[in-house]
């Protein structure tokens, strides 16, 4: 194909089932497309089973869009959807989302009105407010959803959710794209190509009217929560083998909960039994410091504290995934060493976020 791409903006959806899911973003673009004053294509790039791939090849014939068989991971389908692509401009959004009406248009006027520097536009992913437990425990944590704000908060930021960012092909293609295999299927991966990007010259800054709306789906049930704050965690380290420079020392629950263990086994003998009361004992205090931390200044209602003890715990699926990445990369002596996700000067907050990794 040639070297020269028309001016318009291409979306380029990575997926794998979520067919429902799917269908409904391909119906929410069509008519954000009507109110884009430049041309607009959508790209959906799937690796699902034979009868999700067919009902997805039926509702884009259906529905406009292109449809590309892709690898597996969702970093690499991004950069199969690029390489199709017909336009100048590249809209990120994940299947399980939703675009308002003036998405692309937001897109597409902030990316060509900034100026030179600028090579991403990212805007906010809000979580649809179902309000299930699930949903109002995980409202509390620094971890799960707090990244898909912050565009709402920030005027420029490091790196941004790919549920909702919009870049310039030139920079895309200028840092290499997408890591095609990262540790894990999906995560971390946008991160590392914000990150790329800032350090390259090309900057991002926020829309905070570039709207779109995630499914709830992603945090209606305790597993599918755990699933992903473990992959988060394993990301964060990974990250940490791309971009050494970011490691901060951390005091990682899981790794501490490990230590202890085992110091209380080694000195139990010695100790007539009282070593093993070293880990109801250690985990007891960080619960508490944790959920106390994640209460804030609300009342410490029954409602409020069991949230915020079953945030706490939950949180600490994210550690457990740093933990098992450190001896998965064969890196044990980054056991209490975390990533650090936004502290530096390429984050330029209007308003600190109540959520911040790290924070």
């Amino acid at each position: 194909m040639s070297d020269v791409h028309g001016k318009g903006l291409s979306v380029v959806v990575p997926v794998k089932g979520r067919v429902p899911q799917l269908r409904r973003l391909l119906e929410s673009l069509r008519e954000a497309a009507t109110a884009c004053q430049e041309p607009v294509e959508v790209l959906v790039v799937d690796d699902s089973e034979p009868a999700d791939a067919q009902a997805h090849r039926d509702n884009c014939a259906e529905l406009r869009a292109r449809y590309l068989r892709g690898p597996r991971h969702v970093g690499a389908k991004r950069n199969e959807g690029v390489r199709a692509a017909a336009h100048d401009l590249i809209l990120f959004i994940d299947s399980d989302c939703l675009a308002t009406p003036q998405l692309l248009q937001r897109h597409t006027k902030t990316l060509r009105d900034a100026g030179e520097g600028v090579g991403a536009v990212a805007g906010p992913t809000f979580v649809q407010g179902v309000q299930n437990a699930v949903f109002r425990v995980m409202a509390r944590s620094k971890l799960l959803n707090s990244a898909f704000e912050w565009p709402a908060q920030a005027s420029r930021v490091g790196w941004a959710t790919t549920s909702n960012l919009a870049v310039r092909r030139d920079a895309f293609e200028a840092v290499g794209g997408f890591a095609p295999r990262p540790l894990t299927v999906v995560g971390g991966e946008d991160v590392d190509l914000g990150l790329r990007l800032t350090a390259a010259g090309h900057g991002i800054v926020c829309d905070a009217d570039a709207v779109v709306v995630h499914d709830k789906s992603s945090i209606e049930h305790l597993g599918t929560v755990c699933r992903r704050l473990v992959t988060y965690g394993r990301s964060g380290q990974w990250l940490l083998d791309v971009h050494p420079h970011r490691g901060r020392p951390k005091l990682n629950r899981v790794s501490t909960l490990a230590a202890t263990a085992v110091a209380g086994g080694v000195t139990a003998p010695v100790s007539g039994g009282a070593g093993l009361l070293l880990l109801p004992a250690v985990a007891a205090v960080l619960l508490a410091v944790d959920t106390k931390e994640r209460l804030g200044d609300d009342a410490p209602t029954v409602r409020a504290l069991a949230e915020s003890v079953a945030c706490a715990g939950l949180d600490w699926c994210f550690d457990l995934g740093e933990f098992i990445a450190a001896w998965q990369l064969g890196r044990p002596d980054r056991l209490f060493t975390g990533f650090g996700w936004t502290d530096d000067p390429a984050f330029v907050w209007d308003r600190e976020p109540a959520n911040r990794y790290g924070g």
